[in-house]
């Protein structure tokens, strides 16, 4: 982890609005990919990791298990290879 990225990592971990606003956002994705797969099965299968990423909306929709915060943060901070509008820091990576 670079050194400019501890002090938001630190801030993530202590949760906030940023942390909520992060896993409320995946959850909206999930939700989307969710329709997407039942309308249109054949598009969904063309985004990287849709597998992944309805796992990760279940799990904090439905609390299926504690959250692993290096997991979302990552998700939120790193290039998404073959997803459009994916930049090389994410989004959360600006904050």
């Amino acid at each position: 982890m670079s050194p400019s990225a501890r002090p938001r990592w630190r801030s993530w971990l202590e949760g906030g609005p940023i942390a909520w606003a992060t896993e409320h956002q995946i959850e909206l994705v999930g939700e989307a990919l969710n329709n997407l797969r039942r309308l249109a099965p054949k598009l969904a299968e063309r985004i990287p990791d849709v597998d992944k990423i309805l796992a990760a909306r279940n799990v904090l929709v439905h609390s299926y298990a504690e959250v692993n915060k290096g997991i979302l943060w990552q998700a939120a901070t790193r290039t998404i290879p073959g997803c459009p509008g994916s930049t090389p820091r994410g989004r959360a990576g600006r904050l």
